[in-house]
């Protein structure tokens, strides 16, 4: 018998009824659910199942992740709306702009993205990704008061009672960081769902959609077998989305209650469904080339029957494809096209899934070695996991590794929003493996023997107390691929000379990441892809102005020796850093 999430799931432990909401805002796709806390309870989670321009649709909890401005940048409408016959004509007619595949925007620098020579639409005038992002968060947002208002015994005194205080859950790909949950964080403050306080804040979490799909899985049962074995075997979870494949990989080391560790660096890549889409555009832009059907706005109609259908459905590259997008009068034999269908032979049509199937795999076999052959199963959940074709490669290839591939039977692409509840009621994950290096800029004793120092002379400085230092040095506090428990703090003693005391009060540190592999780099290469700003923390030391200790220096000048300490928490799903210092035998 399969194991419910709600048998293993505490009562809630609150003081007062509160309400959680988790919004999953895909590339393609985008889906909210909900959770009413009650003191003693046991927390129960809803989706939102209708949304605007979906009333003829019973238990959609999907809408499409798109946005009409106007000229002025204001919204126009949103989501299923945005897609009804008459907004696109008037769309038109009043040259509306069309906002969507918005969140790549947000990707991270080091993330290259592969459009296959496509460029992603421009944004409105004087609007960025984060506000873009906002405005549709805004929309989720709406949708969901209404929703429970509109559902629930009471529900306009349910939500008066709630609004203060709800907390959000935002999910993201494995491959976002601190700079884009900062962008989110952002994003969630223009859109009104918080107050631009620090307290307003602090109510948005941030979950990676691989880590709320390994709840989703717990939660549909999928992961049961699993879960009641802990043998030494570990599972991998495959979020195959719009525009990100999101890999995971954990083991349980307990099941009284719960625990589940990371045994590999999660893996993120974009070789999500929209890619295919792309890859489709180019292809019937080039074979259509010379037919009456090759204008832009035919290729856009008939490359949007083929995600609507043939993308869905293909199972078998044996079989000739018919994209179905006219009317029985539509003919031109020399392209394929009759009856108003396009033929297509289902080698053409693999040729488009090949570059996203082919990422997938090799991601996978890189998670396997990573985890020394522990990994013996994949789950595949995601909206592009409904594809046939993806998961019946995934499982022919991965067969000679004897891994086994399978995907929930419930609706797999509402399995982020759910998992995303699921971690914030539950937090089944009580170690993370870190994904890159992350250290701090020190300051070297120079080497007049050593040809790299020599090299670096001219960039030479010279402490108050005497020594000469070069600077960019690399001080790595966590190694890449290093098992860290949510309650492990790293933390590293520094000491810095100043000559002068004011410069206390904007005291600054760098956290830099480093993505060049297992080999602790000597120095920061400050321009190169491979390094990058993670944060950047702030103290304000000045109190420590009346305690230092006043010293000469090498040349009679005065200076301050000042010791403090960098605090980092990397086992939770949200990256932080303080610094510590000493105050007259109170540490701050």
């Amino acid at each position: 018998m399969k194991k419910q999430a709600s048998d293993v799931r505490k009562p809630y432990s609150g003081p007062a009824r509160s309400l959680v909401i988790a919004l999953d805002v895909g590339t393609t796709f985008s889906g909210v659910s909900y959770a009413i806390l009650e003191p003693g309870e046991v927390p129960k989670i809803y989706g939102v199942t209708r949304f605007p321009g979906q009333e003829h649709v019973a238990g959609n909890c999907k809408i499409p992740s798109i946005l009409y401005y106007d000229q002025n940048g204001t919204v126009m409408a949103a989501g299923a709306e945005a897609e009804g016959a008459s907004i696109v004509s008037q769309a038109e007619d009043e040259y509306w702009i069309k906002a969507e595949l918005f969140k790549l925007r947000l990707r991270p620098r080091a993330m290259k993205l592969d459009m296959n020579g496509m460029r992603l639409s421009s944004l409105p005038r004087n609007k960025a990704a984060v506000d873009v992002f906002g405005d549709f968060l805004n929309y989720l947002f709406r949708c969901t008061r209404n929703f429970i208002i509109d559902t629930h015994a009471n529900g306009e005194g349910l939500w008066r009672a709630v609004e203060q205080g709800i907390e959000f859950v935002l999910s993201h790909p494995n491959g976002w960081e601190g700079a884009q949950q900062t962008k989110m964080r952002r994003a969630a403050v223009y859109g009104g769902l918080v107050p631009d306080t620090d307290e307003g804040r602090a109510r948005i979490r941030f979950v990676t959609e691989g880590e709320a799909s390994l709840h989703a899985c717990i939660q549909s049962g999928l992961a049961a077998d699993v879960l009641s074995n802990p043998s030494r075997h570990g599972f991998l979870v495959a979020d195959a989305g719009g525009g990100t494949l999101d890999i995971s990989s954990y083991a349980v080391r307990g099941t009284q209650p719960l625990v589940i560790e990371e045994i590999a660096p999660p893996d993120c890549i974009f070789a999500g469904s929209v890619f295919v889409s792309r890859r489709a555009r180019e292809f019937l832009a080039e074979k259509l080339k010379n037919s009456k059907y090759g204008t832009p706005d035919a290729i856009d109609h008939i490359t949007k029957r083929f995600d609507e259908t043939t993308k869905r459905l293909f199972r078998d590259k044996s079989e000739i494809q018919w994209v179905p997008f006219g009317s029985p009068l539509d003919k031109d034999v020399s392209v394929g096209i009759r009856g108003g269908s396009l033929k297509l032979t289902g080698v053409e049509v693999a040729e488009l899934f090949e570059p996203s199937v082919r990422a997938a795999v090799a991601s996978i076999k890189s998670q396997v070695e990573a985890s020394q052959g522990m990994i013996k199963s994949v789950w595949l959940v995601g909206g592009f996991a409904a594809s046939p074709w993806l998961f019946s490669q995934l499982q022919e290839r991965l067969a000679p590794l004897k891994i086994r591939v399978s995907r929930p039977d419930s609706q797999t692409s509402k399995a982020v929003a759910d998992g995303a509840l699921g971690f914030y009621c539950d937090h089944h994950v009580s170690a993370r493996v870190s994904k890159f290096m992350y250290g701090v800029e020190y300051l070297r004793e120079y080497d007049p023997n050593d040809s790299d120092h020599v090299s670096r002379k001219d960039r030479l400085c010279e402490l108050p107390s005497g020594p000469r230092l070069l600077p960019d040095a690399f001080d790595c506090i966590l190694a890449r691929g290093v098992k860290v428990k949510e309650s492990t703090v790293f933390t590293r003693k520094y000491c810095t000379e100043l000559t002068n005391l004011s410069t206390l009060s904007v005291f600054e540190v760098e956290i830099w990441c480093f993505r060049g592999g297992d080999i602790v780099p000597l120095w920061i290469h400050r321009h190169a892809e491979d390094f990058s700003t993670l944060c950047v923390v702030r103290a304000d030391l000045s109190p420590l102005s009346g305690s230092a200790e006043p010293k000469q220096g090498k040349n009679g000048k005065t200076y301050w020796t000042i010791v403090f300490s960098i605090e980092i928490h990397f086992g939770l799903t949200e990256f932080r850093a303080r610094i510590k210092w000493n105050d007259n035998g109170r540490t701050k």
